[in-house]
């Protein structure tokens, strides 16, 4: 099982419309996207974010439904042009030490195959974690 997860903080004059469209976007991929079982969307509080949100998924197959599927690219489209910090994060229970390279690996092809994906994030204040372009896992 992996747990996905992303932390945010949303840059300064987005309007409160602006935030729960995203919100909601991401909410709706937790609803619609068939290798999502279960998630969580709010406030993220003991840290440096002001924003969460973990997706649970069983395997990497399922990861990678995950992160093509049309509900997610939307978050990225209305979402990424908002936020200012953001990190993501990946638990998993699956003992394969491998594991974190095979994610990283997912999110690269993706990045590859999406130059509108890829421009979006480049336009972030700070971006770090499992999801981040470059040197996956850097913190």
């Amino acid at each position: 099982m992996i747990v996905h997860g992303n932390r945010f903080t949303i840059k300064a004059g987005v309007t409160e419309a602006q935030l729960e469209e995203a919100l909601e976007s991401l909410r709706n991929q937790g609803r619609v996207i068939p290798s999502v079982r279960s998630f969580v969307v709010g406030r993220d509080f003991g840290g440096e974010y002001e924003w969460g949100a973990t997706f649970v998924i069983d395997d990497l197959d399922g990861y990678w439904e995950y992160l093509v599927h049309p509900a997610h690219r939307n978050t990225d489209r209305v979402g990424l042009p908002l936020v200012d910090r953001f990190a993501s994060f990946d638990i998993t229970d699956d003992e394969d030490p491998e594991m974190g390279a095979k994610i990283a690996a997912l999110h690269q092809r993706r990045y590859e195959s999406d130059a509108v994906l890829t421009e979006l994030v480049s336009d972030l204040g700070e971006y770090t974690g499992s999801a981040a372009p470059g040197p996956h896992g850097a913190h």
